[in-house]
């Protein structure tokens, strides 16, 4: 008989202390979710005016000001000629070992923001980003407008791809770039709450379209007129321009007295 009273009490003080967990888990998510529900949801789309005698651009001062309370990078310190090379890679065009062995023949180290789909397509070039010491970072599994999704949706983008680049290489994202350079201040939030900094850029030009490259020489001379101090530098992958000009906008990137640091070595 006193056995099986002490099963019951044991088994009472079970029940109480899951309800209590379970009640735990369940205040906290209402909490997440009302206080991410308070954020503003209106979409900011990222842009720069720019400034071609080498100072830094405008990138709006409200857009910049909540950015920078997310703690996420857009502009590095003023005063110290550091540049951070990043690239978007949503697809493979047939450019990127060619942007690697710049990279590698430069001693230099960049950010690749990759979504699923380049992942599970180019799982080779992914793993010679992380062997050449580049770092790999998030740009969600389907390239889809932050703002457009629930908090949930944002978290399943964000942490499928997370998942699985841990899954296959043991490697953990740290940064994102959100997709089409869109976000809100609820997003930020969001991001932020799984571990994640938002990284936006202060530079970028119209190199994205496969189809419709920039002419090699007037690249080159959009990136030299906008070299800036903290400059975040934005091309894509996608790029035969890039791919082609990338080697000696390197050496003279450096020849200007810039260096080009990896964003993990970011300063504001």
């Amino acid at each position: 008989m006193k056995k099986y009273l002490n099963k019951n009490i044991i088994m009472g003080i079970l029940a109480v202390l899951i309800f209590s967990l379970s009640m735990t888990m369940l205040n906290t998510s209402k909490t997440q979710e009302t206080a991410s529900g308070a954020l503003s949801n209106e979409l900011i789309g990222w842009g720069i005016k720019r400034n071609n005698n080498h100072e830094q651009p405008d990138v709006g001062s409200k857009n910049k000001k909540l950015l920078d309370e997310a703690e996420g990078y857009c502009l590095g310190n003023s005063e110290k000629k550091y540049i951070y090379l990043t690239f978007d890679n949503g697809y493979e065009a047939g450019y990127t070992s060619k942007i690697l062995d710049a990279l590698k023949n430069n001693n230099v180290q960049a950010t690749f923001f990759i979504t699923a789909h380049y992942l599970n397509t180019q799982p080779e070039l992914v793993k010679q980003m992380i062997d050449d010491g580049h770092i790999v970072g998030n740009h969600t599994v389907n390239h889809k407008s932050m703002p457009s999704l629930s908090d949930d949706q944002i978290k399943k983008e964000v942490m499928d791809l997370h998942q699985a680049m841990y899954s296959k290489y043991n490697y953990e994202m740290k940064y994102i770039r959100p997709p089409k350079g869109e976000y809100s201040e609820r997003t930020l939030s969001v991001c932020n709450s799984l571990g994640y900094k938002t990284i936006m850029w202060s530079f970028a030009y119209a190199d994205w379209d496969e189809n419709k490259q920039p002419d090699e020489a007037k690249a080159k001379e959009m990136i030299f007129n906008n070299l800036h101090n903290g400059e975040i530098m934005l091309l894509h992958g996608t790029s035969k321009t890039n791919a082609n000009i990338l080697d000696s906008v390197l050496k003279e990137i450096k020849a200007q007295g810039y260096e080009i640091k990896a964003i993990s070595e970011f300063e504001k």
